[in-house]
């Protein structure tokens, strides 16, 4: 079978002992860490609190995906813990603000964005997280619940779940250091935070699942973003489990 492009991607990043992997870096243009809308509204989220109800060990062999869901809202207390647990600051040391869940080069290439159906004090519309001060920026305000449910190939979990998690890589953040193999780092980074937000979800009773099967282009039409720089590259639904 001839080769497609997925197998020569995986030849093409590979590193090898005699070959070192070009390093492109400078860091005067390093990109920024974070992403800014300087024209949005803002709300300030509750300081997270963690929960320590559940074990560890229960926490892990208890996580389920879960596709149905009650209507139920959750609380912006919860989606606060959530945010944090997923991808929030952690700690503070030589300059940088370290996450809860590691990142190649700690360059923290991926974003997160909301799409709210239903949370205590928080208008239907998509957010986008601001990891730097722990708060939400208000991109669109409306029922995009359906426009995602279409956007995941139809599944209509995105707009019964209480609110969808969408992640999106800004590319030139992980590329400025990591050039091509750069792409391999953003998916591996946005499974590190896919897997922290769905075992903080079970430590608060709720469900998720993780959604690979999606429309980039409509995903990335409701966030806001253009699919070259930056574009989608997980999501998950997050809600009452119905059992």
């Amino acid at each position: 079978m001839p080769a497609g492009i997925g197998d020569r991607f995986q030849q093409e990043t590979k590193y090898y002992p005699d070959k070192p992997f070009a390093s492109t870096h400078d860091v005067v243009r390093k990109p920024s860490t974070y992403k800014e809308y300087p024209g949005c509204g803002k709300i300030s989220l509750p300081q997270p609190k963690v929960s320590d109800t559940v074990s560890f060990a229960d926490t892990v062999a208890s996580r389920r995906s879960v596709r149905d869901y009650l209507s139920k809202p959750i609380t912006i207390e919860q989606l606060s813990y959530l945010l944090w647990a997923s991808d929030g600051v952690s700690g503070e040391a030589y300059g940088y603000q370290f996450r809860t869940a590691p990142s190649a080069g700690a360059l923290y290439p991926v974003e997160t964005y909301l799409v709210v159906n239903r949370v205590i004090e928080l208008e239907p519309g998509v957010y986008h997280y601001s990891t730097r001060d722990h708060s939400l920026d208000v991109l669109r305000v409306g029922d995009f619940g359906p426009d995602i449910s279409y956007a995941a190939l139809g599944q209509r979990m995105c707009a019964d779940a209480a609110v969808v998690f969408v992640w999106t890589a800004v590319f030139d953040r992980c590329k400025w250091k990591y050039g091509q193999r750069a792409y391999r780092y953003v998916y591996l980074d946005a499974g590190h935070i896919a897997q922290n937000l769905a075992l903080a979800a079970v430590s608060i009773g709720l469900g998720t699942c993780q959604i690979g099967a999606l429309y980039d282009d409509e995903v990335n039409k409701i966030v806001g973003v253009d699919g070259t720089e930056e574009s989608v590259l997980y999501m998950s639904t997050v809600g009452y489990p119905i059992s």
